[in-house]
């Protein structure tokens, strides 16, 4: 008897994945199959073109003949595409000059993509630190229901295992590409989703150019960053001159127009006291421009005065002793000395002329 079951009438499976389409064929005892061939609806099922013809020896690499020539004519399909949709049927001949069978009935492939979707708790809208999203992946052929087995990937780096992802308190190490593939078959897989946390500036520091110790007077380069998504549009430079706060400058780099003296402001030493000795190890000299030459060169100790600093930048050179007399100088080095004084287990206070 002539026949071709095709024992599953209709299939599904994941693009880029390996289907198995399962056939048994019968024919006369005293019969011998010398070929066999599996084709596609969309060609003349009698006469091809086939995706895999024996007697020919032609076949698509990706179509795998594994029956033989008794009674199993299963075909694999390695990494479906959209374009194996359809119905595949089988076609052999033996030995017999009228030996000829094709089973027309076919099984009939259904080819799927894998698909994610996202579940945001606090709506549509961006995502942002803290922010919670759970992300599920869904097989076309599975209908309704989570059969099938996945693995989940960020960057292409497998991270676990599920039909969903929850992602809670989500911070910028959360920020990236997404997919999930068949457990089974990780060539089989979605398309990408892109997480894109935002945050507020973080990290937010100053480098100083040429050096921090550039000498005083010259000419310095501020340059801020910070790290934000989306990215600081924004830059404000702000002085602090006797408590306010003025802005300077607007940008990312900042060039100080005095020389790179930002900040001002009045301040009054403290008192000299029984407490107050001299640090004589940690004793140090500070050099930075005289601009009043009026002022007095020589002033000794810890009295009491009202004095205006100047913050800049300036170059410390450390002794391990110094005179308590203060050294005086020409005003063209524009250079003066002062005393170091401090309080003991307090900060350093520095008496300026």
């Amino acid at each position: 008897q002539w026949e071709v079951n095709y024992h599953q009438q209709h299939i599904c499976a994941v693009k880029d994945s390996s289907v198995v389409i399962p056939c048994s064929f019968y024919y006369p005892d005293n019969q011998r199959v010398q070929s066999t061939a599996w084709g596609h609806e969309k060609y003349d099922i009698f006469n091809g073109p086939f995706n895999f013809d024996s007697e020919l020896n032609e076949t698509k690499k990706r179509f795998q003949y594994i029956g033989d020539t008794n009674h199993n004519c299963s075909l694999k399909i390695n990494q479906v595409e959209h374009n194996d949709t359809g119905k595949h049927t089988f076609r052999f001949t033996t030995n017999d000059k009228e030996g000829k069978w094709t089973g027309k009935d076919g099984s009939t492939l259904k080819v799927v993509d894998l698909s994610i979707s996202v579940t945001k708790p606090n709506g549509n809208r961006t995502i942002k630190e803290g922010d919670s999203v759970n992300l599920t992946c869904r097989n076309g052929c599975d209908g309704d229901n989570l059969l099938s087995a996945f693995t989940w990937f960020k960057n292409g780096e497998p991270i676990t295992e599920g039909p969903t992802l929850y992602l809670s308190n989500m911070s910028s190490t959360n920020s990236g590409n997404y997919t999930c593939s068949l457990k089974r078959h990780t060539a089989a897989s979605s398309g990408v989703i892109h997480i894109d946390v935002e945050y507020s500036p973080k990290n937010t520091s100053v480098s100083v150019r040429p050096s921090m110790e550039a000498d005083a007077g010259s000419n310095i380069t501020l340059t801020c960053s910070s790290r934000a998504n989306p990215p600081v549009e924004n830059y404000t430079w702000v002085k602090i001159d006797d408590g306010d706060i003025m802005d300077v400058g607007k940008g990312p780099v900042f060039f100080p127009g005095d020389g790179g003296q930002l900040n001002r402001k009045r301040t009054r030493a403290p008192e000299r006291s029984e407490e107050c000795e001299e640090d004589i190890q940690n004793s140090v000299y500070a050099n930075y421009p005289v601009f009043d030459n009026n002022q007095s060169q020589e002033r000794i100790g810890c009295e009491e005065q009202t004095l205006e600093l100047i913050y800049t930048t300036v170059d410390f050179h450390t002794e391990r002793k110094m005179e308590q007399q203060v050294a005086s100088h020409n005003d063209d080095e524009g250079v003066v000395y002062s005393t170091v004084c401090r309080k003991l287990l307090n900060p350093t206070y520095v008496e300026t002329p």
